[in-house]
């Protein structure tokens, strides 16, 4: 029997119960990501890009279709899936430190002493340049620090799969970039398995192994799949300019703008 990848999804369709009737969002999805690849879901607004990362989290039971990671089939939310949203959702009362802290405890409580989880929690604040500010309070941040602290929060408790949605959407371009940058270290050091969607093309060929292109919904599936062959490390400002990235680029671009250039309608 062939051996899955380390993320497997199989035939994955959700439909919703609406007064209207069912709606056929996702159908005949079929997706594979091996281990510590970055894999970018790109597509129109409404083509279910976050119903997609939500079942793989186990927030959206799957109408029809499982899940496999690792091996094992997932289908209720675990630490195992750390999901970072586009609103870091940090709690406004606790600082840093005690955010990220309250999702080391749930996980390792019974496996860590104090010590050791109050060191897992700086360690990965150091991770994302934010132990300078452990004793802070979310009101004192930016935005883009918030998102650093909600970064090692998911981290944090070692999950074997990160999912990220929109991670960067709501900052201005240089924090966006720096934050870009970041990941990319962070998934260089650590070998992490990411799915991240984005609505930014560039961003996903930078930072993508891969650029999984989503149709237009209702009963959206994967359009196409690109690998983006660049070297890494990568850096921006080196590659801007290369073939490779060009020709990534593009490709998403026509897929976008050519095939599916308006919401439920393609392009002739």
């Amino acid at each position: 029997m062939k051996q899955r990848s380390y993320l497997a999804l199989e035939g994955i369709g959700v439909t919703f119960a609406t007064r209207n009737g069912p709606f056929v969002a996702l159908q005949n999805i079929d997706l594979n990501v091996e281990r510590g690849e970055l894999v970018a879901l790109i597509g129109h607004s409404g083509c279910g890009k976050s119903t997609l990362l939500n079942v793989i989290a186990g927030l959206t039971k799957a109408s029809t279709g499982v899940i496999f990671l690792d091996g094992q089939v997932v289908d209720a939310p675990g630490p195992d899936r750390a999901v970072v949203f586009q609103d870091h959702s940090l709690l406004p009362w606790l600082t840093v430190a005690e955010n990220v802290a309250l999702a080391v405890d749930k996980v390792f409580a019974a496996t860590l002493n104090r010590a050791a989880r109050r060191d897992l929690v700086m360690h990965n604040l150091e991770l994302v340049h934010m132990a300078g500010n452990a004793a802070k309070r979310p009101a004192e941040l930016s935005g883009g620090m918030k998102q650093r602290v909600g970064i090692a929060r998911a981290i944090a408790v070692k999950p074997r799969l990160l999912l990220m949605d929109e991670p960067f959407g709501a900052l201005d371009a240089l924090t966006r970039a720096n934050l870009q940058d970041m990941v990319m270290e962070l998934q260089a050091s650590q070998g992490s398995t990411v799915v991240m969607i984005t609505h930014d093309v560039d961003e996903a060929v930078l930072l993508a192994d891969r650029v999984v292109m989503m149709t237009n919904g209702p009963a959206a599936t994967i359009g196409e799949d690109l690998a983006v062959k660049l070297a890494r490390p990568r850096h921006r400002l080196e590659i801007a300019d290369t073939s490779g990235y060009v020709g990534a680029r593009t490709d998403v671009l026509r897929f976008l703008y050519e095939r599916f250039s308006h919401p439920g309608e393609k392009a002739a």
